[in-house]
């Protein structure tokens, strides 16, 4: 028994030697490893060059010149980003397997067939990549604008492939599939109109409180106001007294700050012309 396990042992130390000796094993495996090595570098080399390429396309100046939405180009190049570093270290790691010789038509085939297998089974997540997609596609929205998806009003923070997410103004963070996004209503594409009514009381002139409130609206400024406020004249009548409507075109997502600086120094005006017309009442008009 014991010289069986010697020759064994022995047998076993020659190849171990003949293997470690074999200078062609060595200069196959030196060879394996300098193109591993000049396979990672290319995909680097190629990754920076397409991120290049992406944030050149999506640059300042390429967006002046294509007139595309500055806040689209930026989510659509952090996507396009993202899809890239995927591609890439996928092919490189295919890649190197090949170097290993190993074969990849089983693995391809395997990889297909399971997500041949993942698509039927999770099809809720493929409604949500396809919805993302369209979104995009489409530029329903973009990073920063302000949205309103079924009740929930807020600024988009990030539009993924899957999800959506807006951050209301009292500062919630709404996760959203893309997939159950059935209506946007986006508040950001074109100027707003801050809309203001102002109500008299009944025994006050309707002529004398349009004069007030044209002597505020020609004076009145403000850098996100575009042009002039306007008095849009008397919107309704009723026991409480007439209503008469102000609105003024600004900047996109700056309606409610408009609408509160001007029921400021619409109320300030008022109360400044006496007691009678201090007991007007002004709102803003809510856009829903």
């Amino acid at each position: 028994m014991e010289p069986t396990v010697d020759r064994m042992w022995q047998q076993f130390l020659d190849r171990v030697r003949l293997f470690l000796t074999d200078e062609e094993m060595w200069l196959q495996a030196c060879m394996v490893l300098v193109r591993v090595l000049l396979i990672y570098l290319v995909s680097r080399v190629v990754l920076w060059l397409i991120n290049r390429m992406i944030d050149r396309v999506t640059g300042q100046r390429d967006r002046r010149a294509a007139k595309l939405r500055v806040r689209r180009t930026q989510t659509m190049g952090r996507l396009f980003k993202n899809i890239n570093v995927y591609a890439v270290n996928i092919i490189t790691f295919l890649l190197i397997l090949g170097e290993f010789n190993v074969n990849l038509t089983p693995l391809l085939a395997g990889a297909g067939v399971a997500g041949l297998a993942i698509g039927i089974g999770a099809q809720t997540l493929v409604k949500d990549l396809i919805g993302g997609m369209f979104i995009l596609m489409e530029d329903q929205f973009a990073v920063g604008d302000v949205i309103r998806i079924g009740g929930v009003t807020g600024t988009v923070e990030m539009i993924g492939l899957r999800t959506t997410r807006l951050r209301s103004w009292t500062g919630e963070v709404h996760i959203i599939p893309n997939g159950s996004i059935t209506q946007v209503t986006n508040y950001s594409v074109y100027p707003s109109l801050a809309v203001v009514d102002v109500t008299v009381p009944a025994q006050f002139r309707i002529e004398e409180a349009g004069h007030i409130i044209r002597g505020v609206l020609d004076r009145y400024e403000d850098a996100a106001v575009i042009g002039r406020p306007e008095l849009l004249g008397l919107q309704a009548v009723d026991a409480a007294g007439a209503v008469l409507r102000v609105a003024a075109a600004c900047r996109p997502d700056d309606r409610l700050a408009v609408s509160r600086r001007l029921n400021e120094a619409l109320r300030k005006a008022f109360e400044e012309r006496g007691e009678s017309a201090a007991a007007a009442r002004i709102a803003a008009v809510s856009p829903e």
